[in-house]
């Protein structure tokens, strides 16, 4: 049986959000800042807006971005990921189990340049708690 690598590896971090979603999501939330449009270069060094969208590296800083995402809710702020689903991971217990919203993508989100995802996807929603 042959096993798909990319179940288990970082061979791309990088996964360009789908137009279309992007597009739902910005209706829905209003987006005024993307810390990550040049492949997250930068984006852990500077402030985040009011409602920000990430799409992180999906590689192994991916927590750090996650954990970012997770206090920036933290200040009053809106954050809106899209992250592969990896429920057995560290910061998906320490972080994502702490959103406002999880929405989990039916089958395999197709990303733009990359063709199919080889994992499963999620929307991941940080709301200030109120």
């Amino acid at each position: 049986m042959t096993i798909n690598s990319g179940l288990f590896t970082s061979a791309s971090q990088h996964w360009a959000t789908p137009e279309d979603l992007y597009e739902a999501l910005n209706a829905e939330f209003n987006f005024n800042d993307d810390p990550c449009p040049l492949h997250g270069k930068g984006g852990l060094d500077r402030e985040w807006g009011s409602r920000t969208y990430c799409n992180p590296p999906y590689g192994k800083e991916i927590g750090k971005w996650i954990e970012r995402a997770y206090r920036e809710a933290q200040q009053g702020k809106t954050v809106v990921l899209l992250i592969p689903s990896r429920t057995d991971t560290r910061w998906w217990h320490d972080y994502i189990m702490k959103a406002t919203e999880i929405r989990f993508i039916r089958g395999r989100l197709h990303f733009n340049e990359s063709g199919p995802a080889p994992f499963p996807s999620a929307i991941v929603i940080f709301k200030e708690a109120k």
